[in-house]
């Protein structure tokens, strides 16, 4: 008996060292994503990024975030590994409070999917008639920098308007009760209310305006460690958004079951969206700077930074 009661200890010990093992080998990548972020979005509905990286041993979990910021902070502290898309204007913020992050992933430009607003009715024909004018935007956004750009092609300075510092919500219910002369919205927010109220383009960001560029970020440490992980999720985003394009009914019929908004509204906000993903560049980050200075200028971002100085990780196939 003795002798049987440690050859059973001893396949004990060998069964809890295996379980312990494997348990060990099963890595848990954690996603932030906003409620908009379309790609991401898709991935979590459809399982398609868990299937590929079960071969890697890595586990998913998703946390929802509220906006781009806190989720970014949320990486530096390590409380999440990668960020969905988040607008060009997100990460600048973060460098400046000193994250550490890397760029993973970028969507090409898509300039119209953000826009300088006026009601229907509205007589202002030009962005130049904006002087004196009560405009509606989101401090610190894409849609901020669009307005300075154009303010600035026209002309003017944003001492000429009297902005009216408003989240997407608020705003959209400021101009839809005329309480201002204009707001600055992006996609769904810009579709929905043209849609809904028959609201004017007055300019977006075409012609070299604004690109407004979407990117995907990890903490630095976590791109140095697991180039793998993210070369599975780069092709998998890249490939959702290549779907998103060539299916677009089908594609807003989905999100718009998960978003809880009209599939019409959602398929005219994907048309101005690229969904291109593709690899960070230097060169292709260059708009970053020029965002930062101008927000600097306007004394809306705290500290000079230069955008160049953030990781950049970089894809086996760009």
């Amino acid at each position: 008996m003795p002798i049987l009661h440690r050859i059973l200890g001893i396949a004990i010990a060998l069964l809890s060292l295996f379980v312990v093992g494997g348990a060990a080998t099963a890595e848990p990548l954690r996603i932030g994503y906003q409620r908009s972020s379309t790609l991401i979005a898709i991935l979590k509905a459809n399982g398609e990024l868990e299937k590929a990286l079960a071969p890697l041993g890595v586990t998913v979990t998703w946390h929802e975030f509220s906006s781009g910021l806190p989720l970014l902070e949320a990486i530096n502290v390590r409380s999440i590994d990668i960020g969905a898309d988040v607008a060009d204007t997100v990460p600048i913020f973060a460098q400046a409070a000193g994250a550490k992050l890397a760029y993973v992933a970028e969507e090409a430009a898509s300039p119209s999917a953000q826009a300088i607003l006026v009601p229907t009715s509205s007589p202002i024909k030009s962005v130049a008639e904006l002087k004196d004018k009560r405009i509606a935007v989101t401090k610190g956004a894409g849609s901020h920098y669009l307005l300075l750009a154009a303010l600035a092609k026209a002309g003017l300075t944003f001492k000429d308007i009297k902005p009216a510092y408003l989240p997407p919500a608020d705003g959209r219910a400021a101009f839809v009760s005329n309480n201002v002369d204009a707001w600055i919205a992006w996609d769904p927010f810009l579709s929905s209310v043209i849609r809904q109220s028959g609201a004017r383009v007055l300019a977006d960001g075409s012609n070299g305006l604004a690109s407004y560029k979407r990117y995907y970020l990890a903490s630095a440490d976590y791109a140095d460690k697991h180039g793998a992980v993210l070369d599975v999720i780069y092709g998998r985003l890249a490939e959702t958004g290549k779907w998103v394009k060539v299916n677009p009914t089908q594609a807003a019929t989905l999100l718009a079951g998960l978003w809880g908004i009209d599939a019409g509204t959602v398929e005219q906000a994907n048309s101005h969206r690229s969904y291109q993903v593709g690899a960070v560049t230097l060169a292709g980050l260059s708009e970053q700077q020029k965002i930062a200075d101008a927000f600097l200028a306007e004394h809306v971002l705290p500290m000079k930074v230069d955008t160049t100085t953030l990781k950049i990780w970089t894809p086996k196939t760009p």
